[in-house]
């Protein structure tokens, strides 16, 4: 009897208390007004995706003549096929194009943004925090202001209407400094950078058998950002290029888009959907790194 009385009394003072009615009432409401602000964040971000998605099912007369956000008649596939046989086959090029852009400048400025950022975290020179600082005031400056700067010099070099006119500038990437010093700084201890100088490791081997796999989820981020960045970029080619075997597509709907006496816009449109989908496959091929890196430490072996 004694012990169920003290069983009963440890019960009484372990419970929870409860909540009030203003206290109940104050998360109610506080949890509607995130579900409003959150329900209203998607719909800002999504809506522009349902447009582009139901717009480039619908032909040319269907895009002024019907719903802008419900389908008309279905021409998705005839769309696409007009997309890749118009111009003798132009688009298909500039997705080539844009592919060789991204995924080259994207691989090159992380690879790039990994070693100038490991250095910076891991090794003691003089000027670091100055070089640390130029850094930072990259990630700051607008890079719209550096196209003429830039123009100009590649005119000089004589490389302007090439290739190397758009990949060079993707290969510098302050944010990919910045990023991978940070990460760097966090993630790769100095006891393990020790440990493998100890065994006769040099400092090459070290950067990419151990800190490149420690710095993945950093990396897959860097790539990422660059890749999309170059992926949209206008402004530069716009300036760099006039030969329109070189055009991204970016470039290329852009002059579909403003021709006068020939308007397609159900092709720019649909042009501009197929343009989005490589996107989504780099981004759903690579989150599973971010999904390791986040967990990577977290069970105690």
């Amino acid at each position: 009897m004694a012990t169920a009385t003290l069983v009963t009394a440890n019960r009484r003072k372990t419970a929870a208390p409860v909540p009030s009615p203003d206290a109940l009432h104050v998360s109610k409401t506080s949890t509607v007004l995130t579900f409003g602000v959150l329900l209203l964040s998607a719909l800002y971000f999504l809506v522009p995706v349902w447009w582009l998605i139901v717009s480039a099912t619908k032909d040319d007369g269907d895009l002024f003549a019907t719903n802008g956000l419900w389908f008309g008649e279905f021409n998705l596939f005839q769309n696409i096929a007009d997309v890749f046989t118009y111009e003798t086959g132009a688009f298909p090029l500039w997705m080539l194009n844009s592919v060789i852009y991204a995924g080259v400048g994207g691989a090159v400025a992380t690879l790039l943004g990994a070693a100038c950022g490991y250095a910076l975290a891991k090794y003691d020179f003089w000027g670091r925090g100055a070089l640390f600082a130029f850094v930072i005031a990259g990630v700051l400056l607008p890079s719209a202001l550096l196209t003429i700067p830039l123009y100009l010099m590649f005119s000089w070099m004589g490389i302007v209407n090439t290739y190397l006119a758009v990949l060079l500038p993707a290969f510098v990437s302050p944010f990919a400094v910045y990023l991978c010093r940070v990460y760097a700084a966090a993630s790769v201890s100095d006891e393990l950078i020790e440990a493998a100088r100890i065994d006769g490791a040099s400092e090459l081997r070290i950067f990419f058998s151990i800190a490149l796999r420690i710095m993945s989820p950093a990396l897959v981020t860097v790539f990422l950002f660059t890749f999309v960045a170059v992926w949209n970029n206008f402004f530069l080619p716009l300036v760099m290029l006039s030969s329109t075997d070189l055009f991204p597509v970016t470039l290329g709907l852009y002059q579909w888009f403003s021709r006068q006496n020939e308007p397609v816009y159900s092709l720019v449109i649909t042009g501009a959907f197929l343009s989005v989908i490589p996107l989504v496959i780099a981004f759903l091929a690579l989150q599973r790194f971010w999904r390791a890196g986040l967990t990577a430490g977290s069970v105690k072996s």
